[in-house]
């Protein structure tokens, strides 16, 4: 009789067990994917101020014309990629090509002191620094989530039920280094 009893609370404390494990995976995992959709909050503002920061800046340099289409065109990518890994690769290439149209728009002191203009780059001065913390809050929770399931007794657990490993939100070192901008004529843009 009283191995019975030990059984079946032994039983009982591997339920709660197993129970509590998958409870704080789905908490976890719910934060993670609370963090991305935060990310991609910050990212859609951005991507909404880009053309009228675009526009601005045609008013005073339209023959800055390739500067605008990389904009474009990298705003086009950020808004298309799906994992975190897509995400920070393209918004590495957007970021480069806006820091190339604040270079261009520094040439203009006029356009400087235009107020739209001021405008327009402190909202995204600010989104930029939300967008920063967002990604920040994102790979910490991830650190957590992944720390959960990858050890012990998460790890035993975690496959059966389907909890994988989630990405961080990372440059490649090639992003890392600031755009080269030049008025020398001649000289491209990089």
């Amino acid at each position: 009789m009283v191995w019975l009893i030990v059984i079946l609370v032994l039983v009982g404390l591997a339920v709660i067990t197993v129970i509590t494990l998958y409870n704080r995976f789905v908490r976890l995992r719910n934060r993670v994917d609370n963090a991305w959709a935060q990310i991609e909050v910050q990212l859609k503002r951005r991507w909404d101020l880009i053309p009228n920061l675009v526009e601005t800046v045609k008013g005073y340099a339209a023959h800055e014309r390739g500067t605008f289409e990389a904009v474009t065109s990298a705003r086009t990518a950020a808004q298309q990629a799906r994992t975190p890994a897509e995400a920070a690769q393209a918004e590495g290439i957007l970021g480069q090509a806006l820091g190339r149209l604040f270079a261009v728009a520094e040439a203009y002191p006029e356009l400087q002191a235009d107020e739209n203009f001021r405008q327009l780059q402190g909202e995204l001065t600010e989104t930029e620094n939300r967008i920063a913390i967002s990604r920040q809050v994102y790979n910490d929770s991830v650190l957590t989530y992944n720390n959960a399931i990858q050890t012990f007794p998460g790890v035993v657990l975690a496959g059966p039920f389907g909890f994988a490993a989630r990405e961080f939100f990372e440059t490649d070192d090639a992003q890392r280094e600031p755009p080269q901008v030049s008025f020398t004529p001649g000289t491209p843009a990089s």
